[in-house]
């Protein structure tokens, strides 16, 4: 099952974004509604997820992040404040579990 099909089956109000372009478009005319960036850090466009991330940190720093990758990990300090890392694989009960305790 893809994640945002397991989010929309958990309730969640879920937007998908091809690459991080797409999601920053998004970002920019949703901000307010938007509780949680769920990226995966090997994204295409002009950013990859880390990038994105640390930009919706500045710029809307009430945005949790959770960022994934199961090619690369990040140091904790490397982090922002507001996110969180879970690597892949990961179990779908354990990325319900992050995104609970993030919002």
């Amino acid at each position: 099952m893809m994640v945002v099909d397991m989010l929309k089956d958990a309730g969640f109000a879920v937007s998908d974004a091809p690459h991080a372009d797409a999601a920053w478009a998004i970002l920019e005319q949703r901000q307010e509604d938007i509780g949680v960036l769920f990226t995966d850090i090997d994204m295409a466009g002009s950013m990859d997820g880390f990038v994105l991330a640390g930009r919706v940190a500045s710029a809307w720093p009430h945005i949790n992040l959770i960022m994934t990758s199961g090619r690369q990990r990040i140091p904790d300090g490397e982090v922002p404040d507001s996110g969180r890392f879970l690597s892949r694989p990961y179990r779908p009960a354990d990325l319900m579990q992050v995104i609970r305790k993030t919002i």
